[in-house]
Order: C-alpha cells, then structure tokens, then sequence
C-alpha cells in the first residue's frame, strides 16, 4: 500500500528535469546564479493532479513567487505538459555573521551622510518591507537627537516595560518589534544628549532589549559622519551598513564620507539607496528628477557598491508617516509598496550573496 502510495505521488522523470531546469534558468537580480542554486530541501510532488514545487529559500522574497511559478509552468508547457503548478516555498534566515546578541539573527545600520535625505522614513519603510517579505523584523532608532521612530510608528508617548528592572520589552506595532531614544525620554530631553550618555542609552537598547527572535534588525543611525556616529558603528559587533542618499551633489558628497567612515571602522557597506530620485506627477504621469540624476548610479560605482534601489518622492510616503501608518497595509498595491518590497529583498539577497558562507558567489 506504502509503495503504491508513494509511486501515486511522484512525479515523473520528465518532470522533474524541467523544474528542476526551470529553477536554474530563473535569474535576476534577486537570483543571479538561478533559484536552484540557492533553494535547499526542494520536494517535488504530485497532488490531484498539480505538481507541488516545495523547496526553503535563504532570503524574503514573497513577491517574487508569482513569477517563480509562471516561470515553471511556461517551461512544463513549452514541452507539452499542462500540468498546474503549486508552490510551497519556505524561507529560512540564517545568521550571518557570529555575534553576542540574544533574539537578533542580522544587523543592518541604515546611515546617511547628512539630514533630510529620508533615512528614517526609509528605514522604517524597509521594516514594513521585510515583513511583507516573509521576515521577522525589529528596528532600533539610534538617532539619539531627534528620534522619529515612535512618530511614524504611531507609538508617540509609549515607554517600554521592564520585567526584571534590567532588560526592556520592545513595543510591537503591526508586529514590527521596536525601541526608541523617544520611548526612555521626551522629545527635549533626547536633543540634549551627549557623548557618553547617549552612547550607553545605544548600548542599553541594543544589548538589553528582549528581542523576540528577529531575522533582521534595522538601527536607524544619528545622521552624519562625526564622532557619535563613529563611536555608536563601533559599539555593534557582526554588523552590515547600507547608506541613503539623495541625487543632490551636496548629498553625495556626504554619502562618500558617509562610506568613508564604515570603511574607517571595518563595517561592509551592502549597497546605496537613492531616495526621492524623481516625482510622478499625479496628473501627467511625467517623471521629474527634482535632485538631479544618475548621482547615485555614478556614486555607487565609483564606490564598486551595488545601488540597491531608487525610491520617488512621493505624497504617500509622507503622510503615512505623519499618520503612523505603514503603506505595505495602507496601499499594498501602489507602486511606492511594491518598490520598498522590492528594496527589501534587493537588500537581504546581498546581504546573503556578500556575505554568507553559504552562498554561491563566496
């Protein structure tokens, strides 16, 4: 009976070397060497007639699913099989790096150069992303003088529970696991933080939170290149950066020293996103780079970094912020929801590909 079971279920031979081809032909900048390559515990089987894919991937990439599956059906077709095609994918983050800290798989520093080119909004953008991408995702707002994380979450006036009088509890919001310089003070009192004491307020938020097993936590850096930012990149141990800028030359030219700095204290720098590249008029559809352009582009490969994403300046972006409210949920069919998605996997396929011994390219 075992046997006969066994047998209903298989797929042929045929089959199996068209998926299986079909998984290796599929490539793009998210799979440059192919899915196969990088999909480990791939079963393939049948089910009331459907072919069942299932297989575990190292990154989130949920969006990228639909495609996956189109890809393999079209080459089941081109050979004559009408076979429907069912995918159960996996995702399976693994640290990369060995580190001290409890709870947390992967660090990423989100820096800039100078204020105002969106790093924050970005991060907490990219948190969203993550999450819509299959990732358990915390975010440390380190930005000792002027946090923002608890506005654009919408958790303005929370204060984290400490169970023990020693660690404290992340505030969850929409399942993103969060802590703030603004949740231990108020707004003034976090401006006026210097040196030593915002530098142990870092330390105390990093190692003593009880984060609940992230896959990826995002630190939301003071912007700049000075001596605070210096002084908190080296107090993070097996960490990755990731700078934002905008198209402006002024911005590029604090995004090099911002570049500069991690290279100065030995912390990789994944790639750069260009922020506010362009506007969309609501009404013409014509595209205006109101910062200039290329700046990024130009600025990445003169660093040999990848550009990881271009992101617009868009009305959405903005109020969800002042509202407290994530556009992955808000409008998760925009074109500014998907590109932050696209971001998210862009970021965490080159955190892997970079710098993971599992990878291919390594």
């Amino acid at each position: 009976m075992f046997s006969h079971f066994f047998k209903f279920n298989k797929v042929s031979k045929q089959q199996d070397k068209l998926i299986r081809q079909a998984l290796a032909q599929y490539q793009n900048e998210l799979f440059p060497a192919g899915v196969l390559v990088i999909a480990s515990n791939l079963e393939l089987t049948k089910k009331k007639g459907n072919i069942v894919v299932a297989f575990t991937l190292p990154f989130p990439c949920q969006s990228e699913y639909p495609a996956i599956g189109e890809h393999i059906q079209q080459v089941l077709v081109a050979e004559n099989d009408q076979s429907s095609i069912e995918l159960q994918i996996k995702i399976k983050i693994w640290p990369v790096f060995m580190h001290s800290y409890d709870g947390i798989k992967n660090i990423i520093v989100i820096s800039s150069g100078k204020g105002g080119v969106g790093k924050s909004t970005t991060s907490v953008n990219l948190a969203y992303a993550l999450q819509a991408q299959g990732a358990s995702v915390g975010i440390l707002d380190a930005d000792v003088y002027g946090p923002s994380l608890p506005k654009m979450l919408g958790l303005e006036g929370m204060h984290p529970r400490s169970p023990n009088g020693i660690n404290l509890e992340p505030i969850i919001k929409n399942g993103i696991e969060a802590m703030s310089t603004g949740f231990l003070a108020d707004g003034q009192d976090a401006k006026i933080w210097r040196g030593a004491l915002a530098s142990s307020a870092f330390e105390q938020m990093l190692k003593e939170t009880f984060w609940g097993g992230v896959d990826y936590l995002l630190i939301d850096m003071p912007p700049g290149t000075g001596d605070i930012q210096i002084t908190l990149s080296q107090k993070v141990e097996a960490v990755v950066s990731v700078i934002v800028t905008t198209p402006q030359d002024i911005a590029l030219i604090d995004a090099t020293k911002g570049i500069n700095m991690f290279e100065q204290v030995k912390i990789p720098v994944l790639g750069l996103i260009e922020n506010m590249s362009y506007h969309v008029c609501p009404k013409c559809s014509s595209k205006s780079t109101i910062f200039g352009e290329h700046g990024g582009k130009e600025l990445a490969q003169a660093k040999a970094i990848p550009l990881l994403g271009q992101l617009p300046l868009d009305i959405k972006i903005r109020e969800c912020a002042d509202l407290g409210q994530s556009i992955q949920e808000q409008d998760p069919q925009s074109n500014i929801a998907q590109l932050y998605r696209t971001l998210a996997s862009k970021l965490t396929a080159e955190l892997y590909y970079q710098k993971d011994s599992r990878s291919p390219l390594n």
